[in-house]
């Protein structure tokens, strides 16, 4: 965590001199890839079908469409579409602060290097936008109060299933995700519940979307919204991963009406 929160603290260092203006909330716009000169058709699709249509649906706000796109595309390690998601998530209103916690986070739920290839990402956009280190989360900062009885309910079911399996993992999963990462407060838990639900959609882990999709409608995330990530998430990383999803999702929502 140090390591990922150094380097996106290192930002500031490069001494930025492009300041930007804050933009109107804003919807993906095509690229300046000419698609036509490819594929007509994905053009259509891209502008009609997501700018046009699925950015514009009442389920999310851009705010939040943009936390989705981001977690997605990290999920998946896919780089070449972080800076473009990355300047528009600051323009619909995602703080860099919290676009530095997003990445953080994601070092644990898709993986080392999927982080370290958006903080590359994260690095030439905020350094366009002169966002140095006063705009980034402290590498330690005073967490937020603890849920004892519900971290002690989690800990000792997995104790309980895999303490005989793997002692190291159970053991950082309590001190270093629960005790520590979930409770870093430049994300709020709902939003930390959003980049996980999103992150584990895209990246095909439905075994452990129950438990994070529970957490994250504890945490605010109401039924609606939740339906229209799995949407959102369908054309970013695929339908066959949002199909898997789905039944997955209807438990969970059956469960708790």
């Amino acid at each position: 965590m140090r390591l990922i929160a150094a380097a996106l603290t290192s930002l500031s260092l490069l001494g930025a001199s492009l300041a930007h203006a804050n933009q109107a909330q804003s919807t993906p716009s095509a690229t300046s890839i000419d698609i036509s000169r490819v594929s007509p058709a994905l053009e259509k699709y891209a502008i009609n079908t997501i700018q046009e249509g699925l950015w514009k649906r009442p389920g999310l706000t851009l705010r939040d469409r943009s936390i989705v796109t981001v977690a997605t595309l990290i999920a998946r390690n896919q780089a070449d579409e972080m800076p473009r998601h990355i300047a528009l998530a600051l323009d619909n209103g995602v703080k860099p602060a919290e676009i530095s916690e997003i990445i953080t986070h994601l070092a644990f739920y898709s993986g080392w290097g999927n982080a370290m290839s958006a903080v590359a990402a994260g690095q030439d956009v905020f350094t366009q936008r002169g966002i140095g280190a006063d705009q980034l989360p402290a590498a330690s900062p005073q967490l937020l109060p603890l849920n004892e009885a519900a971290e002690a309910q989690r800990a000792t079911g997995v104790q309980q299933n895999f303490g005989q399996v793997s002692p190291g993992v159970v053991q950082y999963t309590t001190d270093l995700l629960f005790k520590d990462l979930w409770l870093r407060p430049d994300l709020i838990p709902r939003d930390r519940s959003l980049v996980t639900v999103s992150a584990l959609i895209a990246s095909g882990q439905v075994a452990q979307i129950p438990y994070h999709l529970n957490r994250a409608m504890d945490n605010g995330l109401t039924k609606e919204q939740a339906s229209e990530v799995l949407t959102h998430i369908a054309f970013y990383a695929g339908w066959p991963n949002v199909f898997s999803a789905l039944p997955v999702a209807k438990g969970v929502f059956e469960g708790r009406r």
